[in-house]
C-alpha cells in the first residue's frame, strides 16, 4: 500500500456522522461566532428571514414532501415523542411495528400503547429477513390506527419496502410513519410515492448536516388529528446548525447508489475468517454490520481507527427486537457516502485484516468457524389471528404476532418480546425483557 494511502483517514462511518461539506463547517462555525459576540437574535432573524424559505425549499425537495409543510428539531427521535404520544388511539386500535424498529420510538409507541390501552404488535419476518407483507395484506383492518417503519435501521442495512408497504395500508384509516435517518441521503426518499403521513429524520448522517438537527414532514391528514390534542414540547434546534444545513442541503446532490462499494465491503467481511455479516433482506443499503467470533466489536473499532479507517458501532439496544434475540450484543457498523471510493474499501479490506492478524488475536480458522453452529435464531412469536376472538394484549410485554408456519416447518414456538424498562444506574431507556407470570416457561 503506498505510504500516501497509510497517512490518509478512510471515513466509514457516514451512518454514524457524516462529514460536513466544508461550506457547511464554515458556516456553522461563522454564525457560532456570530451569536457568541452578537447574541441569537441577530442569528433567529437571519434563519427566520432568509435561511427558512431556502431550507423549505430544499427539505422538500430531498423528502418528495410539499414546501414547508416541515418542522425543525433537534432530532428525528425528539420530533416523533412530540407528535405521536398525543394521537387520539383507545382501547380498539392496533399500532404495528417492526422487529427493526428502533428503541428510542419503540419506547414512545410502547408508552402510547400503556397509555391508550390499545395493542402494539410487532409485523413477522419473512425467512429471509425482509418484512411479511403477505402477513400485512392479511391482517390489515380499520383497527391499525398506526404502523411505524425504519426504512433502514440502525443496527444493519435492510431497506424496508416502504412504498409497497404504503400501497398495503392506503386503502385503510391508519396514519403511516417512516424513520429515514439512516437512509435519506444515501436513498431515494418520496413522501408521497412511500404515501406516509408522518416522515422523521436526521441530519447529520448522510445528509451530511450538523449534529442535533432533525425533521420531520407531517401531513395534512396527521396534523388535523392532531389539532384537538396539541403536540409535545419540540425544542428547534440553534440558529447556526439550522444555517448550516441549509449549506450542506444546498451542494446535495441526488442519492448515487453505494452498491458496488457496499458490496466490495461485504466482500472484505465474508472473506474474513471469524467474520459474521449481519445483513438480513434482498435489498441492502450502503451499511454494512458484522461481528467477529475472536475480537469484540470495541476493540476491532478501536484497530482500525488505529489504521486510519473509521468505522461505527451498533449494540443490541439500538433495535432491541432484532439483534438480542440473534445473540448480538454489539456489531461493526461500516457505512460508506458517494464520495468514498474503491480505494477506501480497499483501505478497509486491509485494515480489517491487519487488525486480526497476529496482535495479540487468534483469527477463527474458516474450517473450525464452519463447524461453529450459529446462534439459533430468535423464536417467531405466537400467532395472532386478525379481527375479533384475539385475546386481549399482555399488559408486560408487545403483543407478539406471527405469520404461521412456514411450509415444511413446524409451528413456531411463542417468544415473549421486550419492553422499555428504566435500568439503574442508566441515563436511557433500555429494553430488558418483562419477567414472566407465574406459571409460564
Amino acid at each position: 500500500m503506498p505510504h500516501g494511502d497509510r497517512d490518509r483517514q478512510v471515513h466509514l462511518d457516514t451512518a454514524g456522522l457524516g462529514r460536513m461539506p466544508p461550506a457547511a463547517r464554515a458556516e456553522l462555525t461563522e454564525w457560532t461566532r456570530h451569536e457568541d459576540r452578537h447574541g441569537p437574535h441577530e442569528v433567529d432573524e437571519h434563519v427566520h428571514h432568509v435561511v427558512r424559505p431556502a431550507l423549505d425549499e430544499r427539505l422538500a425537495a430531498v423528502l418528495g414532501a410539499p414546501a414547508g409543510e416541515t418542522v425543525l428539531a433537534t432530532g428525528a427521535a425528539d420530533a416523533f415523542a412530540a407528535l405521536v404520544p398525543r394521537l387520539p388511539l383507545g382501547p380498539g386500535d392496533r399500532i404495528w411495528t417492526t422487529p427493526y424498529e428502533g428503541v428510542a420510538n419503540l419506547t414512545v409507541l410502547t408508552a402510547l400503547r400503556d397509555r391508550a390501552r390499545c395493542r402494539l404488535e410487532v409485523v413477522p419476518l419473512r425467512p429471509d429477513g425482509d418484512l411479511d407483507l403477505e402477513w400485512m395484506a392479511a391482517h390489515i383492518d380499520d383497527d391499525v390506527a398506526l404502523v411505524s417503519v425504519a426504512h433502514v435501521p440502525a443496527g444493519c442495512g435492510i431497506v424496508t419496502p416502504v412504498e409497497d408497504i404504503g400501497r398495503v395500508l392506503a386503502p385503510y384509516r391508519c396514519l403511516y410513519a417512516v424513520d429515514v435517518s439512516y437512509s435519506v441521503g444515501q436513498l431515494p426518499v418520496d413522501a408521497g410515492r412511500i404515501g406516509c403521513q408522518l416522515l422523521t429524520g436526521d441530519a447529520w448522517r448522510f445528509l451530511r448536516g450538523p449534529e442535533s438537527v432533525g425533521f420531520a414532514y407531517a401531513s395534512p391528514e396527521l396534523r388535523r388529528a392532531l389539532a384537538p390534542y396539541g403536540t409535545g414540547p419540540l425544542l428547534p434546534p440553534e440558529g447556526a446548525r439550522v444555517v448550516a444545513l441549509n449549506a450542506a442541503l444546498a451542494g446535495q446532490g441526488p442519492p448515487a447508489p453505494a452498491g458496488d462499494l457496499a458490496a466490495g465491503l461485504r466482500a472484505a467481511v465474508e472473506g474474513t475468517p471469524g467474520a459474521e455479516l449481519i445483513a438480513p433482506g434482498r435489498v441492502q443499503s450502503g451499511i454494512v454490520t458484522f461481528r467477529h467470533a475472536g475480537m469484540p466489536a470495541g476493540r476491532l473499532r478501536r484497530a482500525l481507527a488505529a489504521r486510519g479507517v473509521v468505522v461505527g458501532k451498533t449494540v443490541a439496544q439500538e433495535t432491541p427486537l432484532y439483534l438480542p434475540g440473534r445473540g448480538v450484543t454489539a456489531a461493526v457498523r461500516v457505512s460508506v457516502h458517494h464520495d468514498n471510493s474503491a480505494r477506501d474499501a480497499a483501505r478497509f479490506a486491509h485494515a480489517l485484516q491487519e487488525a486480526l492478524a497476529g496482535r495479540g488475536h487468534h483469527a477463527v480458522p474458516t474450517a473450525v468457524r464452519a463447524a461453529t453452529p450459529a446462534p439459533a435464531p430468535a423464536p417467531a412469536p405466537a400467532a395472532s389471528a386478525a379481527g375479533g376472538g384475539a385475546a386481549a394484549a399482555p399488559a408486560a410485554g408487545l403483543r407478539a404476532v406471527s405469520a404461521g408456519p412456514v411450509p415444511g416447518a413446524g409451528a413456531a414456538p411463542a417468544a415473549r418480546v421486550p419492553r422499555p424498562r428504566r435500568t439503574a444506574g442508566r441515563g436511557h431507556l433500555a429494553l430488558v425483557p418483562a419477567p414472566a407470570p407465574h406459571g409460564t416457561a
